[in-house]
């Protein structure tokens, strides 16, 4: 079987690193979670004191950005996130987190750095990556591109869903505000925005069980690889 490399992009919450690591699967494909990269970068930060309620300290961010060392593994079928060899998986998924890591991906020289880290992983294809910019950016020559989409109210849902599954206590109105701001965020940046591409297939999955928009994707990457 040929192997291609998939830029998946889209909103938050709309399960792309869920649909990435399933088409990763089937296909026996590398899944790459840029999103986990920039949520280390931001956990780093904040651990040091260089990320805080009040200010950030972008010269100390930048200046310390080849101490991060990211890497994925995988235990009982659960993707794993390590920064810096410690298992960060579900603390990177923490609002706290999730209110600072679009600021932090509008700073230029974070982009460049995990950009750069990012093409590397995806020089010999099989790669499926999932983000804001990556087939603007990363892999602007992807065989196949696709921008997926949700209505706001059932993205919200979904990640409130997934926070109380998780035992973390949040209000579903902070979780909305928190999806608003990002995706202006992650819109209007002036380094990478989210954009969707002109060759890039949009796909919309707020009314789609994940059984549903499986065969489609399943379908529509087996006519890519052909």
């Amino acid at each position: 079987m040929s192997k291609i490399n998939i830029a998946i992009d889209g909103y938050s919450s709309t399960g792309k690193s869920t649909i990435a690591k399933l088409i990763a699967k089937h296909f026996s494909f590398t899944y790459i979670d840029t999103g986990a990269m920039y949520r280390c970068l931001t956990l780093f930060g904040m651990r040091n004191g260089w990320i805080t309620d009040g200010e950030i300290d972008e010269p100390a961010i930048c200046a310390n950005l080849d101490k991060v060392k990211v890497t994925f593994g995988d235990s009982k079928g659960k993707s794993l996130v390590f920064l810096n060899s410690e298992d960060v998986s579900d603390e990177i998924r923490s609002m706290a987190v999730s209110q600072k890591v679009s600021v932090i991906s509008q700073i230029k020289e974070v982009r460049e750095y995990l950009v750069h880290l990012q093409q590397e992983l995806g020089m010999d294809k099989g790669v499926v990556m999932d983000g804001r910019d990556i087939g603007s950016v990363v892999f602007p020559t992807a065989q196949l591109k696709l921008f997926i989409t949700a209505s706001p109210k059932i993205r919200a849902r979904r990640r409130f869903d997934e926070l109380k599954g998780k035992g973390v206590t949040v209000d579903y109105d902070t979780v909305c505000d928190n999806l608003q701001k990002r995706d202006s965020m992650d819109t209007s940046r002036i380094e990478s925005p989210l954009i969707q591409t002109d060759d890039a297939v949009l796909f919309d999955n707020s009314n789609l069980s994940p059984e549903e928009q499986m065969r489609m994707l399943i379908s529509l990457v087996q006519c890519r690889i052909s």
